[in-house]
C-alpha cells in the first residue's frame, strides 16, 4: 500500500453525486492510496462501499442550493486549512468527474503532479489533462468511467438494462423501501399517491420499510403509517441492509440503495432520467410528465412541480407491479 501512488477524489456534492462516484473509488483502491474529499457523510459510506479509502470532509458553500455566492458568509479559515492539508499530502494525481472549474481551480491549489477533469469555460489552464465531455445522452456515472480510462482504472460503462432477471433467491418474506423524500420539494412525488403504493404493496404480500424525510412524518402518522425518519446516512444505509429493493423519488437515498446492490424504481420529475436515473441494471424509471423547461434543476418556475404532478398513481403501479414480478416474487 506505502508503495502506491496518491489519487485524489473530488465529489463535493449531494449524497447521490458520491453514491455514483463509488465504483470508481472502489476500483481506484486497487492502484492508489485514494483520498475522497466530500461532504461529511462521505464517513458513513466509506466503511459500506468503498472500505479502503480515506475521507476528508469538506463542505463547500458553493454546493449550496441558494446563496452559494455570499462571500462573506464562506468559510475561508476552513478552506485554508482543507487545502493545506491535502497540498501537505503530496497527491500524484487529482480527478474530477464534473464539469465545473471550481473543481479545476481547487484541484490546482492542492498542487497535485497530475489533475484530471472536464474542462469548460477556460478551466483547461488548471489541469494537465482533459477529458471531452461524452454525448449529451451519456448518464453522470460514464463520466467517472472516462475518468478512470485516463489514469488506468477500469470502470465499466453503465448501460441500464431494465428487467435484466430475478436478482435475489429469496429465504425470507419479501421486503421493499419505499422512500417518500428528496432533497429538494420539486422530486416530491405527492404522499397520498405514495400511500396508494404502499397499500398496493402490502396486498400483495410484501413488507415494507417506509422511510421518509422529517418534515413528512406527521402526515404519515395521520394515515396510520409506521414511518422511519433515519438520523444519518449511516442509519439511512442500515436500515436498507435488510430490504431487496427500492422504490422513491429521485434521490440521493436511491442513488445509495443501487450503489449497495439493490433494484430501484424512482419516480423522476424534473431532471433527465438518462443522466440520473440509479445506475444499477436491474432498475427501473417513471418519466415524469413533459415540461418545456426541463431540466430544471430544481429551480420549478411553476408554484407546484407540473412535472410530478401530473405522474398518476396507476402510471407508477403499472411499473411496480412489472418490477415486483421480477425483483420479489
Amino acid at each position: 500500500m506505502k508503495n502506491l501512488p496518491k489519487l485524489l477524489v473530488l465529489e463535493l456534492w449531494g449524497l447521490g453525486d458520491l453514491a455514483i462516484a463509488s465504483s470508481f473509488i472502489n476500483k481506484a483502491t486497487q492502484s492508489f492510496q485514494v483520498t475522497v474529499v466530500a461532504k461529511s457523510y462521505a464517513h458513513d459510506l466509506r466503511p459500506l462501499l468503498w472500505p479502503d479509502a480515506k475521507v476528508l470532509s469538506w463542505h463547500a458553500p458553493w454546493t449550496a442550493f441558494r446563496g452559494k455566492y455570499r462571500f462573506d458568509r464562506w468559510p475561508w479559515k476552513s478552506l485554508h486549512q482543507t487545502l493545506s492539508t491535502l497540498r501537505s499530502q503530496r497527491f500524484d494525481v487529482a480527478v474530477s468527474a464534473r464539469w465545473d472549474p471550481r473543481d479545476h481551480l481547487f484541484m490546482w491549489f492542492t498542487k497535485a503532479s497530475q489533475r484530471v477533469g472536464f474542462p469548460r469555460r477556460g478551466s483547461e489552464w488548471f489541469l494537465t489533462q482533459g477529458i471531452p465531455m461524452p454525448p449529451d445522452q451519456a448518464h453522470r456515472f460514464n463520466q467517472w468511467s472516462l475518468v478512470g480510462r485516463r489514469i488506468g482504472v477500469d470502470v465499466p460503462v453503465y448501460q441500464p438494462q431494465e428487467c435484466i432477471g430475478k436478482t435475489i433467491g429469496l429465504n425470507r418474506p419479501p421486503r421493499c423501501v419505499v422512500h417518500s423524500g428528496a432533497a429538494q420539494p420539486v422530486r416530491e412525488w405527492p404522499l397520498d399517491r405514495f400511500l396508494g403504493l404502499l397499500d398496493w404493496l402490502e396486498s400483495a404480500k410484501i413488507e415494507v420499510l417506509l422511510i421518509c424525510d422529517k418534515h413528512q412524518r406527521p402526515w404519515w402518522e395521520a394515515h396510520q403509517k409506521k414511518v422511519c425518519v433515519p438520523q444519518s446516512v449511516g442509519e439511512l444505509a442500515s436500515a436498507m441492509k435488510s430490504c431487496q429493493a427500492f422504490v422513491g423519488n429521485d434521490s440521493g437515498p436511491g442513488h445509495l440503495a443501487a450503489a449497495m446492490g439493490l433494484p430501484t424504481l424512482s419516480i423522476f420529475g424534473p431532471q433527465r432520467t438518462e443522466w440520473f436515473r440509479p445506475a444499477h441494471p436491474g432498475g427501473m424509471v417513471v418519466e415524469g410528465a413533459d415540461c418545456p423547461y426541463k431540466p430544471c434543476f430544481d429551480a420549478c418556475r411553476f408554484e407546484t412541480p407540473q412535472c410530478l404532478e401530473d405522474v398518476s398513481t396507476e402510471q407508477v403501479l403499472e411499473q411496480l407491479k412489472a418490477f415486483v414480478k421480477i425483483h420479489l416474487s
